[in-house]
Order: structure tokens, then sequence, then C-alpha cells
């Protein structure tokens, strides 16, 4: 599958915040959107100018499509998917994100980022209801357990991710056993606990257009 490979730098200051895609270095002085807050580009301290309707929907699909690490078939194929579910459909299709494999990964501690989430789920670092999965768009439900592989356990950068996990506050629909190396998915996030700077809103106005 195909994969941004750049500078992920580039993208949180093209859309001018934080969207944390480089884990702990993020919260340091090392990240480019504190030293650099114009967009990245030639003309990146030049750009002025009202931003259309269109151009705000726009790069609040680009944002959300980054946090998340998701192509932009992919995320169309979310969206069309949360249409199709009884409620409201941005709420929907946050909690189709969140419940990705790699976003639980990451949300529980397991991994510093969703990047290293994805990278630690496509080796084989986890499993779901004790059977092994690679696949970081992996949709995980209500009741499923995620643990980490066994022989994992002893690498050194899951004990140092394990140290922080222990000592970082989950979300309430996650439930994190740090003596068992798992976690449990208690229930689907409201909008409430999805902590993204993100208008859905603005998402589903783009793709109804």
């Amino acid at each position: 599958m195909a994969r941004y490979k750049e500078s992920v730098c580039r993208l949180c200051r093209r859309e001018g915040l934080k969207l944390y895609l480089k884990g702990e270095r993020c919260y340091t002085d090392k990240c480019a959107v504190d030293r650099r807050t114009y967009a990245p580009g030639q003309h990146g301290q030049s750009r002025r100018g009202k931003v259309s309707e269109f151009g705000l929907q726009l790069r609040e699909k680009q944002k959300a499509r980054r946090i998340y690490g998701v192509l932009e078939k992919q995320f169309r194929n979310y969206f069309k998917k949360a249409e199709r579910i009884k409620g409201v459909t941005g709420e929907t299709l946050l909690q189709i994100l969140e419940s990705r494999l790699d976003n639980v990964v990451y949300r529980l501690g397991f991994a510093g980022s969703r990047n290293e989430a994805r990278q630690m789920i496509t080796h084989g670092h986890f499993r779901v209801n004790n059977h092994k999965v690679n696949i970081p768009s992996y949709l995980v439900s209500p009741g499923d357990e995620i643990s980490v592989r066994e022989k994992s356990r002893n690498s050194p950068r899951f004990k140092e991710l394990w140290e922080i996990a222990e000592q970082r506050s989950q979300p309430e629909w996650l439930e994190l056993d740090a003596e068992n190396w798992k976690g449990r998915v208690v229930r689907l996030p409201i909008r409430e606990e999805i902590d993204i700077p993100i208008s859905e809103h603005l998402i589903i106005e783009l793709y109804s257009r």
C-alpha cells in the first residue's frame, strides 16, 4: 500500500498546528511547528489571503487524514460506511477512525505515535483476542482485547513505552491491564472523548457536495 514517506513535520506545518505525528519529539523544543510557524515550501512565509469555504472543508479533511494516517480512497470509504450507520455521520466517522487498531494501540500507550503503531502492528507484535493481526486498519469492536506478543515484551522499546503507558491516563472507552501487557475496548468513544482538533461537520459538507 502507498504511504507518505517524506518528513511528517511538513504536514504539521502545512496545517499550522501540531498533529503529533512524531510522538515524544512533538512535546520537545525540537518540534518543527514551534520553530517555524509558517507553511513549508518556497512561498510558505508569503501565503496570505482569505480561504474559501471549499478550502476550509478541504483543510479539515486533510487534517483528519494526516492525524490518522489514512489515504484518500480509504478515508472516503470510511465516510461512506459512516453514512450507512444510523446516527450523526460526523461522530460515526470519527468513531470508525478511532476504532482502527493502530489508533487503539497508540491510545493505550503501546506506541509513541500512530505511525510507530502501524509499524509495530505490521511486524506482528500484537494480538487481538489472542489472534495475530498485522493489519493496522483492522477495526476493533467493544469487548476486543489487544495484547503484546510475549516474545516482544522483552524489547527495550516496549519496556520504555510500558513505563510511560503505566503513568499515562487512557481514554475511558479503553481499559489498560499493565500487569498482563494488554488492553480492552470497553465501548466506542463519544465525541467529547476524541481529543483531535477537527470540525467534522466541514468534512461531511465537503463529501456532500
